[in-house]
């Protein structure tokens, strides 16, 4: 297990999306540390099951892992009810999980947008209730996940853009309102990261020629980068740090 400044031992976590790319990542970091891992997947059992093994592999507790849809409140309540009875409590909330139709806003439909806005946007409301039932008057973290098309115009990103804008938002109301109960709410927001989601992305090698070349910082981000972020802000030395987005782009975004 890692040694650092940074001692999640005994705390309990939720990470949505966990089984790949950048989930898979942040469950593997917040266990090197000593956090109790659970992550939802939606359908392959398979990838979850990796994920186990790897998360398992750095010496941490024991993860893991449910099957359920962000987007479906019942899924979610028999989440929150499988961690009740496996926890008993809850520390730690990472809302990764995301899915999105990927076409130019003029073609979207209306179903196309209202399952964007649902999983992407929506599901951090019952997924903090959720989680901040568990986490009692001890209070916790809530983190979400973002990508710089919240803020930024990107070819066939417009839904998600526009579903990552609301959870921006989202998690400012949702730290004003519940800073005094302890409770953190940040944002990490991610560059272009060659995962698995960018594969059905038309425009992907543009994407990252062109993230490539406008970054300063020389490469690409990786999910190990967006996990570094996500474990400073569930940690102590992020405690009075609420409603903000980390910006994780190696400078990207600052480019004129």
């Amino acid at each position: 297990m890692a040694k650092s400044l940074i001692d999640l031992t005994g705390k309990f976590v939720l990470v949505t999306g966990g089984s790949r790319g950048i989930g898979r990542a942040i469950c593997i970091r917040l266990a090197e540390h000593g956090a109790r891992v659970c992550f939802n997947y939606l359908r392959n059992r398979e990838a979850a099951a990796e994920a186990e093994k790897l998360i398992a592999a750095v010496g941490g507790p024991e993860p893991i892992s449910v099957r359920a849809n962000v987007a479906d409140d019942e899924h979610l309540a028999r989440l929150f009810q499988t961690i009740k009875e496996e926890f008993g409590r809850l520390d730690i909330l990472v809302s990764n999980a995301a899915l999105g139709v990927l076409k130019p806003v003029i073609e979207l439909r209306e179903k196309d947008w209202r399952w964007t806005m649902d999983i992407n946007a929506r599901a951090l409301i019952p997924l903090a209730k959720g989680a901040m039932e568990l986490m009692g008057d001890r209070g916790g973290s809530i983190v979400a996940v973002s990508s710089l098309g919240a803020t930024h115009a990107i070819p066939y990103y417009g839904a998600v853009g526009a579903s990552k804008a609301a959870l921006e938002s989202l998690v400012r109301h949702l730290a004003i309102e519940n800073a005094a109960q302890g409770v953190r709410v940040n944002v990490v927001s991610g560059g272009a990261i060659d995962t698995d989601a960018l594969k059905f992305f038309p425009n992907r090698e543009q994407i990252l020629e062109n993230s490539l070349e406008r970054t300063p910082a020389g490469r690409l981000v990786t999910p190990g980068d967006m996990a570094d972020a996500v474990l400073f802000l569930t940690s102590d030395l992020s405690k009075m740090i609420h409603g903000q987005t980390l910006i994780v782009d190696g400078g990207c975004s600052i480019v004129a």
